[in-house]
């Protein structure tokens, strides 16, 4: 996902969820909670230093008061990176590329999976880091993990080594299929310390009901939710 400055601006991963308008990408609440009031935005898929725009490029789209139509659960917006750890979740309705294609249509889609749990033999997990040239790729299990610092909520946790900054929002596969680079998404990265205080775990919110109900309201075009407006009376 980049901010379209000048040749592009990269601040975190996106992958393409199954949906259909054909138009959804996935990432991290934290990367758009900040960036979803304005500013445009494109969605580049399989970016390498090589090839860098092996796809194209697909923007972010924009409301009739040009905000981008990127989806976050209000407690997201009102409790914070912290306390609202457990909807670190975003969806964003992306346009077709220059010569009209979606985005599905050209790269294909990962299936949105809820309700799983958190423990999976075998998850693959993508990343791209800001300062490499190419993504990182991870096999691993998950196991189930619940802070006990008071953040709210359970995650799922997998040990994949050096996903640092820019790899928040890349997609826990399940039933990856080598052959069309696709399988069934149960996590992002995100949530707990938006998505690890270390490079060398990661962590995603679960992948519940509340997710469903925010892919299904950008699928639907419901009117996203946005920040309040902050209260300046006295507590």
């Amino acid at each position: 996902m980049y901010m379209q400055r000048g040749s592009g601006s990269y601040f975190c991963t996106a992958s393409v969820i199954k949906s259909r308008n054909h138009n959804i990408v996935l990432t991290a609440g934290h990367c758009m909670d900040g960036r979803a009031g304005g500013g445009a935005m494109a969605f580049v898929p399989q970016w390498t230093a090589a090839n860098p725009r092996p796809h194209g490029i697909f923007p972010v789209a924009i409301d009739s008061r040009g905000r981008s139509r990127v989806w976050i659960d209000q407690r997201y917006y009102d409790r914070g990176h912290t306390k609202g750890a457990p909807w670190d979740v975003a969806f964003a309705q992306v346009g077709a590329r220059s010569d009209g294609k979606k985005a599905q249509d050209v790269v294909g889609a990962n299936t949105l999976a809820t309700g799983r749990g958190y423990a999976f033999d075998r998850i693959r997990l993508i990343g791209y880091p800001n300062a490499d040239q190419q993504p990182l790729t991870c096999t691993n299990s998950t196991t189930r993990f619940t802070p006990t610092d008071g953040t709210p909520g359970s995650y799922l946790r997998i040990a994949c080594d050096d996903y640092r900054s820019g790899t928040s929002g890349g997609p826990y596969l399940a039933n990856f299929n080598s052959r069309t680079g696709t399988g069934d998404v149960v996590g992002s990265i995100g949530g707990w310390k938006t998505g690890g205080p270390t490079a060398d775990i990661s962590y995603s919110p679960y992948f519940g009901s509340d997710i469903q109900r925010l892919y299904d309201a950008a699928v639907n075009g419901s009117p996203p939710a946005r920040p309040r407006a902050v209260s300046t009376a006295p507590r």
